[in-house]
């Protein structure tokens, strides 16, 4: 049995034999002829299989081969718009566009939004410029990759992807976020590194399903204080960027786990960090560090904590760095530290410990180099050998007063005596 193929715009018309057995070689090597009019495939395609035939209507299969280029073969916008059709009629979930798309197309078909039972759409490292309003109408969609794309902006209607859980920007250049975002309120990871991002929208604080927020390598010099009404929130990266100062709010999300504020110009942290009873990783490297409260010593599920290459300005650790009883890694690297706290005996689970460049003088440095515990035990014989010279030593009593005292208290007795006869 054999397929036969007829293509009457074809100049002559054209028969295509193609043997039932292994048809796709053949399909392959002329998707070139023919991709151009795939749009208009249903209504000149006739499709004969033995004795049926298919008049204006081509099964998806071969609508697919002619949508998708070959091997290493980049979309077209015409290709791109078919397989868009072909993609809403067959019910597509999946649909990934990575690095797919030719360098000219800049701008996605309107038709994008007819793709409504899509779950997942990637159309990363692209060369997209604007995303269209059309977007919206993917009901259906949770997950979204637009990384390293050359985005400038996105439309309103985003905010109507209310089934959205994860929606990746990262590596373009959004310089400003639509007030619409705060409709997602089912979003539970937001990357938004490597843009144009001056500020974030006090509207970020309604995305109260958000679990991870990714801002890295922005221009911001603040958060807004809304972040501490994003309830959920358990990782928050701000890395590179102009933050001078992190609002006292962040004290409010008590599910933080990861807190990342590498390469900023932060001086203070808040006192509220006492508060986040769920933290287990801070770095605050590279920054402008003068002090590190007292109260973040409370954070007491603190695993790891970075406050190295803080450089000249920091010279001290908060002196109740041992109720930190949870910590396993301190860098304290590249600092102004001459001596640590008395606490630090209480850090028996620390097994990993960074001090070089620092002009520390106590522990001695041999003492440094044989490990983290070996500091805590050396603190720890530190502190109870001072505490054994400053104890006051009971004197021994002279003859004299221990003749007194067993006279006087021979006195008391007769007196008692007396009393009770």
């Amino acid at each position: 049995m054999e397929w036969e193929l007829l293509e009457p715009l074809f100049p002559p018309r054209l028969r295509y034999t193609i043997p039932l057995s292994n048809p796709v070689p053949f399909l392959v090597s002329f998707i070139p002829l023919f991709s151009s009019f795939c749009l208009l495939l249903t209504d000149f395609l006739i499709l004969q299989l033995g004795s049926i035939i298919f008049r204006n209507k081509v099964p998806i299969m071969i609508m697919c081969m002619c949508c998708v280029g070959q091997d290493g073969e980049k979309l077209s916008l015409i290709k791109l718009a078919s397989l868009i059709e072909v993609s809403s009629k067959k019910g597509t979930r999946d649909l990934n566009l990575q690095n797919k798309l030719m360098d000219n197309i800049e701008w996605l078909p309107d038709s994008i939004g007819k793709l409504s039972s899509l779950v997942s759409l990637d159309l990363s490292e692209n060369r997209i410029v604007a995303v269209p309003a059309t977007i919206g109408g993917l009901s259906s969609l949770k997950k979204l990759d637009l990384h390293a794309n050359r985005i400038i902006e996105l439309p309103d209607s985003i905010g109507d992807l209310l089934s959205l859980v994860y929606l990746d920007l990262r590596g373009n250049q959004i310089s400003a976020l639509p007030v619409a975002l705060s409709r997602l309120v089912r979003l539970e990871e937001l990357d938004l590194g490597s843009n144009n991002l001056s500020s974030l929208p006090d509207s970020i604080g309604s995305l109260i399903s958000l679990k991870k927020l990714i801002v890295e390598t922005n221009d911001l010099e603040e958060l807004p204080h809304t972040i501490g009404q994003c309830s959920s929130l358990r990782e928050l990266r701000v890395d590179y960027n102009r933050l001078k100062a992190l609002p006292e709010a962040v004290g409010k999300i008590h599910t933080l786990e990861v807190l990342s504020v590498r390469y900023n110009n932060i001086k203070q942290l808040p006192t509220t960090m006492s508060s986040l009873s769920s933290l287990r990783e801070l770095d605050v490297s590279f920054n402008e560090l003068e002090s590190v409260p007292e109260s973040l010593c409370f954070a007491t599920t603190l695993v790891k904590m970075n406050i190295g290459n803080n450089f000249a300005d920091l010279r001290a650790l908060p002196r109740s760095i041992g109720n930190l009883e949870m910590l396993e890694e301190l860098d304290i690297s590249n600092n102004q530290i001459r001596v640590l706290p008395d606490s630090f005996r209480m850090l028996s689970r620390l097994r990993v410990l960074r001090v070089q460049e620092n002009p520390l003088e106590v522990p001695p440095r041999n003492i440094v180099e044989m490990g983290a515990q070996a500091v805590v035990q050396y603190m720890a014989d530190l502190v109870e050998k001072r505490d054994a010279k400053t104890q006051p030593v009971k004197q021994k009593k002279s003859w004299v007063e221990m003749c007194f005292f067993s006279r006087s208290n021979k006195r008391k007795r007769n007196g008692m005596d007396y009393v009770k006869a």
